[in-house]
């Protein structure tokens, strides 16, 4: 009994201690509006926005990154950091808070190094 129990035990700490996933969840495809065909940047679903707009940030690896958006006087009005994983990153800004007027909204890495830059509306 003592030997099952020592065995269970050492096969328990073994898979816990696995640092390869036991089930990968493959990532959603990108739509067609959201490709980056280059290694990264960002690009945005639609450069009119109203509540919400959906982006693709894509990255050669992994890490943290900044996203900001400036108002026409290059003001930041808005700023977030986020870790994000390599390659496509599709994600939902909300602009609910923004007036009505046009924007920009770039991606920094952690340096402050432009990754990728747009504009849009906000309508």
């Amino acid at each position: 009994m003592k030997k099952i129990f020592i065995t269970i035990l050492i096969s328990a700490s073994l898979i816990s201690c696995r640092k390869v996933p036991l089930i990968e969840i493959p990532n959603p495809p990108v739509p067609n509006l959201l490709e980056i065909t280059s290694a990264s940047g960002l690009r945005l679903a639609s450069p009119f926005v109203t509540s919400e707009v959906a982006i693709n940030v894509k990255l050669e690896k992994e890490g943290s990154v900044v996203i900001k958006i400036m108002d026409i006087s290059n003001k930041t009005v808005s700023k977030e950091e986020l870790y994000v994983k390599q390659g496509d990153n599709i994600l939902k800004v909300y602009t609910n808070a923004l007036p009505p007027s046009a924007y920009r909204i770039g991606l920094y890495d952690i340096y402050g190094k432009l990754i990728g830059i747009t504009d849009f509306n906000k309508l």
